[in-house]
């Protein structure tokens, strides 16, 4: 008795400071962000009037808002699905196909999410330049008109999303490859003496053997995706041509920090966070899967 008593006071002794930690860094911060919400404040005086959920319904009713929430749901949409997609062949090709310099392989596609986001936006914000920029000047050769890749509403999103796939790939086909070189190459073996190719053995045994890990990696990279985009467009277009670039955090720190509107801001950071918490909770039960052992 004595002895489950003393290892209950270790363990809470162990776990007191994470949580005081945890409360007063992440919980309390997002509870007062729901409260902020509800008044009309610049954030720079003491005036604060409660409003209720006038900024919510603000909100709502606007354009602007529902600009950056398509801008979100874009790049969540094209950069995961093309990030995944890249990751896993890349790391089925580098793990299953005997390729001379599979180290230097590895090491050539990390190198991009050892960067820092601002030297990211910086290279391809070069790349992207009108008259001068390698990407225009390759296309030169088969057509002379120039593309304003961060100047033209049409174009600037797809432009962020190359830039965020370029800088995710390496990191997730790293973890992919550890996944897949723990499956044993007796199955592989197997598979190909009943008759089944490459690629029925990516999509019927691979894949299926490594979801566990793709499932948490989804999650995570599609949450991070909503953070990354602000960077992103902070660094390489500040929402311009116009507005039309703002993702979700973008127009939050617009609205709370440069128009001084920050109850509205935070209004739009507790959409984010029910947004966030809803997409995490619909991607773990559509991703759910009976886990295969090995």
């Amino acid at each position: 008795m004595q002895r489950t008593k003393g290892r209950g006071r270790f363990i809470v002794t162990c776990l007191a400071p994470a949580v005081i930690l945890f409360l007063i860094f992440m919980i309390y911060p997002t509870i007062d962000v729901f409260r902020m919400s509800m008044y009309k404040w610049g954030g720079y005086t003491a005036d604060k009037t409660f409003v209720g959920l006038q900024n919510f319904q603000t909100l709502f009713k606007s354009d602007k808002f529902y600009n950056s929430f398509q801008n979100t749901v874009l790049l969540i949409v094209l950069v995961t699905i093309v990030t995944f997609s890249l990751a896993l062949i890349f790391a089925a090709i580098l793990t299953r196909e005997k390729i001379k310099g599979q180290n230097f392989f590895r090491i050539i596609f990390y190198i991009p999410n050892i960067l820092s986001v601002v030297v990211i936006s910086a290279i391809f914000s070069a790349i992207y330049r009108p008259e001068v920029g390698l990407l225009n000047s390759f296309l030169n050769l088969f057509r002379g008109e120039e593309i304003q890749w961060l100047g033209s509403s049409k174009v600037v999103m797809y432009s962020l999303v190359i830039a965020m796939i370029w800088q995710a790939i390496g990191y997730y086909m790293v973890m992919y490859m550890a996944s897949m070189a723990n499956v044993s190459e007796s199955i592989y073996e197997s598979a190909s003496l009943e008759g089944a190719g490459k690629i029925k053995q990516f999509f019927s045994l691979t894949l299926p053997l490594v979801w566990t890990n793709i499932r948490t990696t989804l999650t995570f990279f599609i949450i991070s995706t909503i953070n990354m985009s602000f960077l992103f467009v902070k660094a390489m277009t500040q929402g311009n041509p116009n507005g039309s670039s703002h993702v979700f955090l973008s127009y939050m720190y617009l609205e709370a920090y440069t128009n001084s509107s920050y109850g509205y801001g935070m209004a739009i950071g507790s959409v984010v966070f029910i947004f966030s918490f809803a997409l995490a909770g619909i991607i773990n039960a559509v991703t759910k899967r009976e886990e295969i052992e090995f």
